[in-house]
């Protein structure tokens, strides 16, 4: 293990509370940072980091803390300093826009450099960062790792966008971002919004792991509709993640 990431993870970080599941046979841990590991492969997996969408929304006049890419990475770094991957696969939509890679501060575009030293990292293009790579491909050139399409992992397959459902494919095995599935449900004498994971065994939808990333409510058709039956939703909490039984969410 890198000595100089473990130091950066505060000693009065929580354990997560993670929860197991099996997507098409695959052993896989919904982590609380919105992360998927995978542990027979040594593979973390996470989904739409949206890097530098603080700075895209300044340069069109509307002004957000610029701090976003720094907080994403952090909740990145922290979860490859506490589970060592051997791969990290980013399911697309990692930056925002088509410039958002020269935007980044050079302290972040580092740490990416030493995030990925020595392991496999994969980029999957989604809609939002297959233009940033394709525009500007001599710095996309520059970035760790390589740049790939969809992609087999064990019995897992994994791709940006979700593919609709049809009567004679149940997308057994797909891993996907792109949607931000997100939970609500009555607690407290008040509604309680989180993002979270949506999984019925076979496939699975993973949350933005970006820090100024929304959600969809996952009772849209958009993402109600990918599975048969209703699946599981696996909501973020503080230092567990939360099974929601489908028929309470609202």
């Amino acid at each position: 293990m890198n000595a100089a990431l473990r130091q950066t993870l505060s000693p009065a970080r929580k354990i997560c509370g993670s929860l197991s599941v099996r997507i098409a046979g695959e052993a896989c841990v919904l982590r609380c940072s919105g992360a998927m590991w995978v542990p027979a492969h040594s593979a973390l997996i996470v989904a739409d980091l949206h890097l530098e969408k603080g700075s895209a929304f300044a340069v069109r006049g509307q002004l957000l803390p610029p701090y976003d890419s720094r907080a994403t990475l952090d909740r990145l770094e922290a979860e490859i300093v506490e589970l060592n991957p051997a791969m990290v696969v980013l399911l697309g939509d990692s930056f925002h826009d088509t410039k958002a890679i020269p935007r980044m501060a050079a302290d972040d575009r580092a740490r990416l450099d030493r995030l990925a030293a020595g392991r496999d990292w994969l980029w999957l293009e989604g809609n939002h960062d297959s233009e940033a790579l394709a525009l500007d491909a001599d710095t996309a050139s520059r970035l760790p790792g390589r740049i790939v399409g969809d992609m087999a992992l064990g019995a897992l397959r994994l791709t940006h966008e979700p593919e609709a459902l049809t009567a004679d494919d149940d997308r057994r095995g797909e891993v996907a971002g792109h949607l931000h599935p997100a939970a609500k449900v009555a607690a407290y004498g008040r509604g309680v919004r989180r993002p979270c994971f949506v999984t019925d065994g076979s496939r699975i939808v993973l949350p933005a792991f970006g820090a100024f990333t929304g959600g969809l409510n996952v009772l849209d058709p958009a993402i109600a509709d990918l599975f048969a039956a209703p699946p599981l939703a696996a909501a973020l909490g503080r230092d567990r993640v939360h099974a929601l039984d489908w028929a309470i969410l609202r």
